[in-house]
C-alpha cells in the first residue's frame, strides 16, 4: 500500500539514498521541477526510475506547466506558452477565441508532457485576483469575473484531458485575494463570507467535478481566523467539500512553504488532520521528506477511493495535428497582442 504523500527529488536522477527512501516509504506520486530537467530523454529516464522505485508503471508524476512565469519545461527543448491572462484578453474580444486558445495551449502542453511520461499537470487555476493582491497570481489568472475564469479553466481542463494528462485544480478555495506570496508568508483575507461565495468560491463551483485539486495556504478569517485553508477542517468540510462541492482527491499545496507554521512534521499532521487526502512536498530535501513520510498514513478509505478514481479518469490522448495547433495558437497570441497594444 502506498502512503498519502507526493514527493520531489533533488536532481536529474535518483540518488542511492533517495531510491532507498522511496522504496521504503512508497509515496503515491512524484513532482518535477526545473532542477530535475535537462533534456527530453533524461526526463523520460528519470520518470522511469521514479516509477520503478515504487514498482508501479502508472505512478502519477506531476509538474507545474502553466505557461508564462510558471513553466518547468522550456527552451531549447520545449516551447514557451502564454500566461493565463492572454486567454482572458482573447475571451473579451470573442468568447470562442479565448476558449479555443486556452484549449489549444493546454492540448499542446499535454503533448509535451505525455512524451516525457509526465501524467499530471497542476493546472488549471480558478483563482480570481482583486486589486491590491500580491502579484504571485497576477497574470497567471484568467480574469477577474468568476464565470469567465471558470469557463477558461474548463477549456484548459479539456485540452489537458484530450492529451492524456490529468488536471489539478488550484488553488481551492481561492488564492486571488492573497496579499502575500505563500512561499514566504501567510496571507490573511478578511473578506465577508457572502462576498467570497459570490466571487472566489463561485469560480470553483463549476469545476467541482475535476479529479484533483490543490489547496490554498490562505486564511479566510470569516470562516476560520486561526488556520489557512490547507489545515482548516472547517474550510475543507464546509467550503471545499460543501459550498464548492468538490469530491475529488484533495492535495495540499507545498508543505514546505513558509505560509505554514511549525515543523514539517507538525505541518504534515495538521494537513492530514484537517482532511486533505494527500500531502505535497516539493523541495527535495531528504530530511524533510522523511518527516513527511513519518506523519502520513497509508492511503485508505475515502482518500484511497478518490485517488483510484482520479487515476481511472485518465484517458489515452486523442489524435491531433500538433503543427497546425501550434500555428493556430501563435495566430491567436498575435491577435491578443495586437488587441492589448
Amino acid at each position: 500500500m502506498r502512503r498519502a504523500f507526493i514527493t520531489g527529488i533533488l536532481g536529474t536522477e535518483l540518488s542511492a539514498e533517495e531510491r532507498q527512501f522511496v522504496r521504503a516509504e512508497r509515496p503515491w506520486g512524484f513532482i518535477l521541477f526545473k532542477r530535475n530537467i535537462e533534456t527530453p530523454d533524461q526526463v523520460l529516464r528519470l520518470v522511469g526510475e521514479l516509477r520503478e522505485s515504487v514498482a508501479d508503471s502508472d505512478a502519477p508524476v506531476l509538474i507545474d506547466q502553466e505557461g508564462g512565469r510558471v513553466q518547468r519545461f522550456g527552451p531549447p527543448y520545449w516551447p514557451v506558452y502564454p500566461p493565463g491572462a492572454l486567454f482572458g484578453t482573447l475571451y473579451d474580444i470573442d468568447r470562442g477565441l479565448g476558449l479555443s486558445a486556452a484549449r489549444l495551449s493546454a492540448r499542446l502542453i499535454a503533448a509535451d508532457l505525455y512524451e516525457t511520461g509526465v501524467t499530471v499537470d497542476c493546472l488549471p487555476l480558478a483563482d480570481v485576483p482583486v486589486a491590491g493582491a500580491d502579484a504571485v497570481i497576477g497574470n497567471r489568472a484568467y480574469g477577474t469575473e468568476p464565470a469567465k475564469v471558470a469557463a477558461i479553466a474548463r477549456a484548459v481542463t479539456e485540452g489537458l484531458q484530450q492529451g492524456g494528462i490529468l488536471p489539478v485544480l488550484k488553488h481551492i478555495p481561492g488564492h486571488g485575494r492573497a496579499t502575500a506570496d505563500t512561499h514566504f508568508g501567510l496571507p490573511v483575507v478578511d473578506t465577508p463570507k457572502s462576498e467570497l461565495e459570490r466571487t472566489d468560491f463561485a469560480a470553483f463551483q463549476p469545476l467541482a467535478d475535476l479529479p484533483m485539486a490543490m489547496t490554498a495556504h490562505v486564511v479566510f478569517s470569516a470562516l476560520d481566523p486561526a488556520q489557512p485553508a490547507t489545515t482548516s477542517a472547517t474550510i475543507i468540510e464546509q467550503v471545499i467539500r460543501g459550498v464548492i462541492g468538490f469530491q475529488g482527491l484533495l492535495m495540499s499545496d507545498d508543505v514546505s512553504m513558509n505560509a505554514l507554521a511549525g515543523s514539517i512534521a507538525e505541518r504534515t499532521r495538521a494537513i492530514v488532520g484537517a482532511g486533505c487526502d494527500m500531502v505535497l512536498h516539493c523541495n527535495g530535501k531528504l530530511d524533510e521528506m522523511r518527516e513527511v513520510a513519518a506523519e502520513t498514513p497509508e492511503l485508505s478509505g475515502r482518500a484511497l477511493e478518490r485517488a483510484a478514481r482520479a487515476l481511472a479518469s485518465r484517458q489515452p490522448p486523442r489524435p491531433f495535428d500538433r503543427t497546425a495547433a501550434r500555428a493556430e495558437l501563435d495566430a491567436l497570441i498575435t491577435r491578443a497582442g495586437t488587441a492589448g497594444a
